[in-house]
């Protein structure tokens, strides 16, 4: 009998461990990748003077898939600075204080949106379990529900009950967290998102935004590269993928086509369009890939010349919603010879069209909206939305996406598969942990499928 082949279409996390899985239980493989490199929205690379994440950048141990992954490889972490001062716009004024105050603000309007998350994530890995036929809750409990999904998480802040400042907080925080704008996504992301993290903001905030890969990224997805004894084709865009109950064809953009039992594809909801499918991908799939998600934000690096340990808010339709310290340069780096040094801040907005990540001057009016006294010396960036092989950032729902949007792609009825943090059941966005997550369950059921 022949060794089954499969084709794992994109060299992210989520084609990476799909590969590796593959390729352990003895199934003949091979990636193919439209970028130049593999890691896929995960891109550590040296600018500024300073290994930096073009992409995702922070992991947690609560994050079983990726800790897994961290110790594999031996790698270690270290955590992002707390800021010496916080300063944050409100009914169109600057505020200044700590981060600790900002936090402690946080708390009651961010109880509200998050109300629910115990009974609706009982388990934060099974999130549609109340539509399930294993639900035996209250009818009433469906229907609230249902009816999160078509609500953003600010919308429960409108009843009068809280202050401008509180909700204009959460439009910063959640600006950033969806990487969209939040009055367009889903309420119930927040919900899972805080259930994921025992329903608790301290939590989520740890998870998401407190500690970095010494080596990076790279440290881990050079090293899952490196562990395949499978080609790797870079530079090689996929055109069509033809799937059927027995096997697929994979063709590429120069003409090439690639015979397979199975196909993994990794290609995030963003760029799927440059895709030909044949069959057409089901109507429920590909209503999602017209609408795309609610991803439309852009990260970017700021240099600033000394050294300023400072976070920000400012809500829609700011430039950018949030800014922190992340690293501070020191004065003998020949990429900086000013005497004071300097330091990098990461920023986040809503809408990558609003800010040039390449273009100091625009990132000086990101940094006007909290200290118009600093100087940005340099910035950098990658705008994955603009990006043809995403056309996204990280995977956020727009609303109604929840419960009929994601879960979708999990059934093709043929060999062709999903694999990608867009489809995951546990952290879908902000962080890599539902990419491993897809691509292993994924590569799991192929192993089934082909045995």
């Amino acid at each position: 009998m022949a060794t089954p082949h499969a084709v794992v279409v994109g060299a992210g996390f989520a084609g990476l461990v799909a590969a590796r899985e593959l390729q352990t239980a003895g199934i003949d493989v091979e990636i193919v990748e439209a970028r130049d490199r593999v890691g896929g929205r995960a891109w550590t690379e040296d600018r500024m003077g300073h290994p930096l994440e073009l992409g995702a950048t922070w992991v947690h141990w609560m994050q079983p898939h990726m800790w897994t992954e961290i110790t594999r490889y031996g790698q270690s972490i270290f955590p992002s600075p707390v800021s010496d001062r916080a300063y944050w716009i409100t009914d169109g004024q600057l505020k200044e204080g700590s981060e600790a105050q900002v936090d402690a603000m946080l708390e009651r309007p961010m109880a509200k949106i998050f109300e629910g998350s115990r009974e609706f994530f009982p388990n934060p890995h099974d999130p549609l379990h109340v539509l399930s036929e294993d639900f035996t809750g209250p009818a009433e409990v469906r229907e609230r529900f249902l009816a999160f999904d078509d609500q953003s998480p600010l919308d429960a802040l409108r009843n009068g009950e809280f202050t401008q400042e509180e909700i204009d907080l959460c439009d910063s925080y959640w600006s950033a967290g969806y990487i969209g704008d939040p009055h367009n996504g889903s309420a119930l992301m927040a919900k899972q998102w805080v259930a994921l993290s025992d329903h608790r903001l301290p939590l989520l905030d740890e998870q998401t935004l407190r500690f970095k890969l010494t080596n990076g990224m790279r440290g881990v997805y050079q090293n899952m590269a490196a562990d395949l004894r499978c080609p790797i084709r870079l530079s090689t865009p996929v055109r069509k993928i033809e799937h059927s109950g027995s096997g697929a064809t994979v063709t590429l953009e120069s003409g090439e086509t690639i015979a397979a039992d199975a196909v993994i594809v990794t290609v995030p909801v963003g760029a799927l369009g440059t895709i030909e499918f044949e069959p057409r991908l089901a109507q429920a799939m590909q209503r999602i890939v017209d609408q795309k998600w609610n991803s439309t934000g852009a990260k970017i690096w700021i240099k600033i010349r000394g050294h300023h340990n400072i976070f920000g808010y400012a809500p829609t339709p700011a430039k950018a919603a949030m800014i922190r310290s992340e690293y501070f340069l020191d004065p003998q780096n020949p990429e900086d010879p000013d005497d004071e040094g300097s330091t990098i801040a990461v920023s986040f907005g809503s809408h990558h069209d609003r800010v040039d990540v390449n273009d100091p001057a625009s990132a000086q009016e990101i940094v006007n909206q909290w200290r118009p006294d600093l100087e940005v010396i340099d910035c950098t960036g990658h705008d994955w939305v603009a990006d043809k092989w995403s056309g996204q950032a990280w995977a956020t729902l727009k609303k109604g996406q929840f419960t009929n949007g994601w879960h979708h792609f999990g059934n093709t009825q043929t060999r062709m598969h999903f694999a990608g943090a867009d489809w995951a059941k546990g952290w879908r966005g902000v962080v890599v942990e539902g990419a491993l997550e897809t691509g292993l369950t994924t590569a799991r059921r192929v192993i089934r499928e082909l045995a």
